[in-house]
């Protein structure tokens, strides 16, 4: 599908990916509508960081997707939704569960509901692989099975399931991409790699972790603790590792092992892996040297 000159809704375009993904779209010449979460504060995320020439070229719907009304608003006049909007962090579903059933499946089912009546070209959701659960086979393909090993990651699959079923019901022209281990600049301090980089940037040598064994695909597998010596080698070698209780996941909602079958995505879309690991994490490492984005995070903090 040619995306150029048409008007696409971008849902979490506040967050990590999908700030990433409106710039993308402003490149290729789409007009951009980007949801983002409405907030006392009036703050936009990470679009906030954007020059005020790039701001300019886009329409922010500050909303809630939990909101039929407001999402139902923000979906009329859109030819393309990608929805990314969620509640990602897996410690904080052990304890507020409720909340993920409401932002990820019953906003999934708002956009999803405006997309059939408003008759939108294409609706792309964006999952997760952690609907897989630890691996039963590798690579994981579309047909693997799918494991509720934690409320985020059931919540997610609920999402899924929604989205295929309205595609089945009522020929909503449904995409559903999962991500495997994404990284880079503006990623949540919830995530591993953005954990462990700005310990060590802020003067730290005992870098708190929770398991290390498990492995993760970040396009090459690698475990936890073999990532956190790759990026303490770039920044300090003197560092060290501790691995922490309160960081470690129920032993039976922990995902043991994650290794991703590209082959479909390279076969619809030509796509291919084009930076190494290393390469990628001296790039985000640079990011974070940058002082202005390095105090965003609470480094000192377990942030769940």
């Amino acid at each position: 599908m040619d995306l150029k000159n048409k008007n696409i809704l971008v849902t979490g375009a506040d967050g990590f990916i999908g700030s990433h993904l409106v710039e993308a779209l402003l490149e290729e010449g789409c007009t951009v509508k980007a949801f983002t979460y409405y907030n006392s504060f009036n703050s936009w995320g990470w679009l906030d960081t954007f020059h005020e020439e790039k701001l300019n070229e886009i329409e922010v719907f500050p909303g809630d997707i939990r909101d039929p009304n407001g999402v139902r608003t923000a979906v009329n006049d859109a030819d393309v939704v990608f929805h990314l909007a969620a509640l990602i962090g897996i410690p904080f579903s052990y304890h507020s569960p409720d909340s993920y059933v409401d932002t990820n499946i019953k906003g999934t089912l708002n956009v999803l509901h405006a997309c059939k009546d408003c008759d939108i070209e294409r609706v792309i959701v964006t999952s997760t692989s952690e609907v897989y659960g630890t691996a039963k086979y590798v690579p994981i393909d579309e047909k693997h099975p799918l494991q509720g090993q934690s409320p985020y990651s059931a919540s997610k699959i609920g999402a899924d399931k929604i989205a295929e079923s309205f595609y089945r019901s009522f020929n909503t022209p449904v995409v559903i991409a999962r991500p495997f281990n994404t990284y880079g600049p503006r990623q949540s301090a919830r995530a591993v790699i953005p954990t462990i980089i700005t310990q060590l940037l802020n003067g730290s040598r005992k870098i708190e972790l929770g398991s290390l064994h498990p492995t993760r695909d970040l396009n090459y597998e690698i475990s936890i603790g073999d990532l956190g010596k790759l990026i303490i080698g770039l920044i300090n070698p003197d560092a060290e590792i501790i691995s922490k209780d309160i960081r470690k996941r129920p032993k039976k909602s922990e995902v043991e092992r994650l290794v991703c079958d590209n082959s479909l995505m390279q076969e619809l879309a030509g796509w291919k892996p084009q930076v190494s690991l290393k390469e990628g994490l001296v790039k985000t490492i640079e990011w974070f040297k940058n002082r202005e984005n390095l105090r965003k995070y609470k480094w000192d903090i377990y942030n769940v």
